[in-house]
This record gives C-alpha cells, sequence and structure tokens, in this order.
C-alpha cells in the first residue's frame, strides 16, 4: 500500500523535531571545555550563566545546521495539515472525479447523526 503524502510529512515534522533537538544537545555539549571540578567530567548545562551572555560558542556552520534543520521542520509542519487536507478532498472526489469537482458543503444534503433513519 502506497503512504500517503500527508503520513510522510508527519514523520517528517517528528523525525525533524528529534534531530533538531539531539543537534542541540551536541552543540552544547561542545560549548564548554571547562572541567567539572566535582566529577571530572565537561558539563556545560552548568555553566549556563556564562554561556548565555557568549553566544561564541556556537560556530557558524552549527547556526547554518540548526536554521536549516529548524526551517525544514516548519516547513514540513505549514505543509502536513495542507497536504491532508488536500488528500481529503480527493477522497471525497472519489476515484472517477477530480478534486474541482467535489461539491461544495451547501450542495450536500443535510445529514443526521441521530435518531430513526429513512422513515
Amino acid at each position: 500500500m502506497k503512504k500517503r503524502p500527508s503520513s510522510i510529512l508527519r514523520s517528517m515534522v517528528i523525525g525533524g523535531l528529534v534531530v533538531t533537538a539531539l543537534a542541540k544537545v551536541l552543540i552544547q555539549l561542545t560549548a564548554s571545555s571547562v572541567l567539572d571540578p566535582a566529577s571530572g567530567r565537561i558539563e556545560p548545562a552548568l555553566f549556563a550563566p556564562a554561556i548565555s551572555t557568549d553566544w561564541d560558542y556556537v560556530t557558524s556552520w552549527q547556526t547554518v545546521l540548526l536554521i536549516v534543520l529548524t526551517s525544514t521542520v516548519l516547513i514540513s509542519f505549514v505543509a502536513w495539515p495542507v497536504v491532508a487536507w488536500l488528500e481529503r478532498r480527493m477522497d471525497a472526489a472519489g476515484p472517477g472525479k477530480s478534486a474541482s469537482s467535489v461539491p461544495t458543503a451547501r450542495q450536500f444534503p443535510a445529514r443526521r447523526s441521530f435518531g430513526r433513519q429513512g422513515r
């Protein structure tokens, strides 16, 4: 069975959020080369005030990477509901009709969801 484009875009949005978060964490881990005296490890989260006042720890390629990842996720997020809406219109049109021949909401007869049907 062929995957729908809206399903692919949904996966791209979720995967993009995960990849962007991982990239951000990796950038933060390389931000400080100062060892923590207690543990002997590099823990940049402990030095957040020093890092947040100076953005020089983010290199230009890391900035470009984060911009590309974030913009890809945002574009996919906006395209996802649009593509899903277009797919619904195509499904409503049926297999032999195009999306332009789909009647508007006013042309559909009123549907009853409760009560006796077809009296």
